[in-house]
């Protein structure tokens, strides 16, 4: 009598050798035809090492809706099997190693983000110009941590992420997409303008808006006397005027 349970296909697990050498077949192949491939490469134990990348990646796992497949997904982009890690405006695209000798193809769409929150990078920007060249440059300036880590910040909620997997794993989150989006962490510790880009951001227009914003409010502020000035008679007692 057959059992329901054993009709499907149970799929057994590479080890990190089988992982490293299937994919390294991979590049070679794809190299020979003259494709370019742009593979994630981890160098040690930590998949990332500054702020972008950590932060990501805390986002990520913050979700219990993601908690099941993350450790296989580090697991997998420590060995190398995302051969190829493509971002762009609100997309995703990666080809990620597997069991079989073909890459999964793994797509993740991100939303973009919202107007208000646009103009929240902004205000906060503002506020201090040489926090935007902080943001910018990856040197993240520590009073604007909270506007993309909280509850309701810039980077990501599971809402605002969906994805698809060519593998056949049923899981609302595959081992593959998890590996992809780890390896957006490592690229974003590469170039942190990656993450505005994929959230639809265009920096030049976002620097302009900012600094337009910031001379509109000197200019605001221009005809209203600081406490700081001294009066006409403070001057005249001093012998400045």
């Amino acid at each position: 009598m057959s059992n329901y349970w054993s009709e499907f296909p149970n799929y057994s697990q590479p080890d990190a050798a089988e992982l490293r050498r299937k994919s390294e077949a991979t590049k070679k192949k794809e190299k020979a035809k003259g494709k370019i491939l742009e593979p994630v490469v981890i160098r040690g134990r930590a998949v990332t090492s500054n702020w972008w990348g950590n932060a990501w990646c805390e986002n990520l796992e913050r979700y219990a809706d993601y908690e099941s497949r993350l450790g296989r997904g580090k697991r997998y982009v420590r060995n190398g099997s995302v051969v190829d890690l493509k971002i762009k405006k609100g997309k995703i695209q990666a080809r990620v190693q597997g069991t079989r000798r073909t890459p999964y193809k793994v797509e993740i769409r991100i939303s973009p983000l919202s107007e208000e929150k646009c103009q929240a990078i902004i205000k906060q920007c503002g506020r201090k110009l040489d926090n935007l060249e902080k943001l910018l440059t990856g040197d993240f300036p520590e009073e604007m941590s909270e506007l993309f880590q909280s509850k309701d910040g810039l980077f990501p909620a599971p809402k605002e992420i969906s994805f698809t997997c060519s593998c056949p794993d049923w899981a609302l989150m595959c081992k593959h997409v998890a590996a992809a989006l780890y390896g957006v962490g490592a690229r974003l510790d590469e170039n942190p303008l990656l993450f505005f880009e994929l959230r639809g951001i265009d920096v030049g227009h976002f620097i302009d808006i900012t600094l337009a914003n910031k001379v509109e409010a000197m200019l605001a502020n221009a005809g209203n006397v600081s406490s700081r000035m001294m009066d006409d008679s403070a001057a005249k007692l001093f012998g400045v005027l």
